[in-house]
């Protein structure tokens, strides 16, 4: 819980420039605004239960960009719970690859599956948090938006507003911790009336206005109301400590022997990347690194997970006779039980491979 110290803060900042009866003030203000300003987007059109659960599983730690094509074709393949309770998984992972966090698109399936089953849908954030993949915030968007119960999201983006609403300069070592800091003030500001339209507007808010690095405070609604209200301070706030970046090196091999592309397919316990097919890593076939870079070079790319920046360079596999013996024995590794497997390459369009090594996997036949 958030110190009642520190919401004393809170309202004191506000109590500033405003009258008493501040909060009334500034949420005409914010919802005036995201009104006529809001976004269209497809799960905001013709507003459902099941879009915006989609919806929500897909943002998790994914830009509305790179959300909106998949959500389409989402919505045309499983158009709502009882399909996709019913679609196998392989389907499922399939229509979701590219968007990454696989662990996203099989607690969906579970959560449709759960609620197919279920008399009728969830009402409240408490029943939501009981689903897979469902955390308190993800719980509180869905009943908020769709279930209409007065309870407050707190994502980065809404820390970042009620942060620099307060003048609030906590540092964190975490965006979890700075997250759950401001859970009882978001709670505070919530309309009572529209909780789901407040929801939405903090998060338009905070994506569209109150940027992390170049806020454009002279347009935000909420200027009268914060106790920031500059860009240049308001940059610095919230105090979040940021991890260092690690870099790793992933040395992989290529190797296509009778019309088939030797792939590496993670155990399907795996956290990230679960029954997903990738190129092989040196380590999966029992080399060193140093003895896959023997092989010709075909395709260097550098990418970001998390904190972590990974070198990936692909390697021609001298070894074929050597790797066909070992794919084809379906030997297993020491890594919890994935395998390698040979896969047509008339047969590639239709497996689910992560998107980085569907983008790489195809440049390079384009150029065999």
């Amino acid at each position: 819980m958030l110190a009642s110290a520190v919401r004393g803060v809170v309202v004191a900042a506000v109590a500033h420039t405003l009258p008493p009866r501040s909060l009334p003030a500034l949420r005409r203000s914010l919802l005036d605004w995201f009104r006529a300003h809001r976004r269209a987007l497809p799960w905001r059109e013709a507003p459902a239960l099941y879009k915006t659960v989609v919806s929500e599983f897909m943002l998790q730690q994914t830009q509305v960009k790179t959300v909106l094509p998949y959500f389409t074709r989402w919505l045309e393949r499983f158009p709502d719970f009882a399909a996709l309770a019913a679609a196998p998984e392989d389907a499922v992972l399939k229509h979701w690859e590219g968007l990454g966090y696989y662990s996203r698109a099989r607690n969906l399936h579970r959560l449709a599956r759960a609620v197919a089953a279920r008399p009728a849908p969830p009402r409240t954030a408490a029943e939501w948090q009981e689903l897979p993949g469902v955390g308190p915030y993800t719980a509180a968007a869905i009943a908020s938006i769709a279930c209409g119960d007065r309870v407050a999201c707190v994502d980065g983006n809404v820390a970042r507003v009620l942060a620099r609403l307060a003048g609030d300069t906590t540092p964190f070592d975490s965006g979890s911790a700075m997250v759950k800091h401001f859970r009882p003030l978001a709670a505070e500001v919530l309309a009572p009336a529209h909780p789901g339209e407040w929801n939405e507007a903090m998060m338009e808010l905070g994506a569209l206005v109150c940027a992390p690095r170049s806020p454009t405070c002279l347009v935000c609604p909420l200027l009268k109301h914060c106790a920031t209200a500059d860009p240049a301070a308001a940059a610095a706030i919230p105090r979040l400590e940021r991890p260092r970046t690690e870099r790793r090196a992933v040395v992989r091999l290529w190797c296509v022997h009778g019309g088939k592309l030797l792939l590496h397919r993670a155990a399907a316990a795996s956290k990230r990347l679960a029954d997903l097919h990738e190129l092989p890593a040196a380590a999966d076939l029992g080399l060193s690194d140093a003895d896959a870079r023997r092989g010709e070079l075909l395709l260097r790319r550098s990418r970001s997970i998390t904190r972590y920046r990974i070198e990936e360079s692909i390697h021609r596999w001298r070894d074929q006779p050597v790797a066909a013996d070992a794919a084809l024995s379906g030997k297993q590794n020491s890594a919890g039980g994935a395998a390698l497997h040979w896969v047509s390459l008339t047969e590639l369009e239709r497996i689910a491979l992560s998107g980085p090594h569907r983008r790489w996997v195809r440049e390079l036949l384009a150029h065999a």
